[in-house]
């Protein structure tokens, strides 16, 4: 089985629940033909780089699967029957160093809180000096 990863968007004038459904749909195509999901990754409503069809927002969608290379030609041509989908990609890590790569995008996937950069600890910035005690130090010297 080799890795994969697909991204997808979805029209954003759908409703909630056609949303999830269209997700699910995707999801279940996977697994009937034999893939492994692993994880999914949801991203939410976003603001679109240029317009397509009109939209300037799509709801974003990725899913992180193992699965036979001919399950890829159904589900692109899946993605490209349905209007609701305005993009997609499918990515195959072949390489062994793909192939840890993404490893490690399933892993922030299932474990978000793991990868966020946490701030920088303030350093102590030095007391501030009165300007009467400088002058002085600068006079008597």
């Amino acid at each position: 089985m080799k890795h994969y990863e697909t991204m997808f968007i979805i029209k954003p004038t759908l409703v909630e629940d056609e949303i999830k459904s269209k997700i699910e749909f995707y999801k279940e195509a996977i697994i009937k033909n034999g893939g492994e999901i692993e994880t999914c990754l949801d991203m939410g409503m976003r603001h679109l780089a240029y317009e397509i069809k009109k939209n300037k927002r799509g709801y974003y969608f990725v899913i992180y699967f193992k699965a036979e290379p001919s399950l890829i030609l159904e589900l692109e041509r899946l993605y490209r029957i349905n209007e609701d989908i305005l993009r997609f990609i499918v990515v195959k890590y072949e390489s062994k160093k793909e192939q840890k790569a993404w490893e490690i995008l399933v892993d922030k996937a299932k474990n978000p809180q793991k990868y966020v950069k946490k701030p920088a600890k303030k350093e102590e910035a030095p007391k501030a000096v009165k300007a009467e005690e400088s002058v002085e130090e600068s006079t008597e010297a």
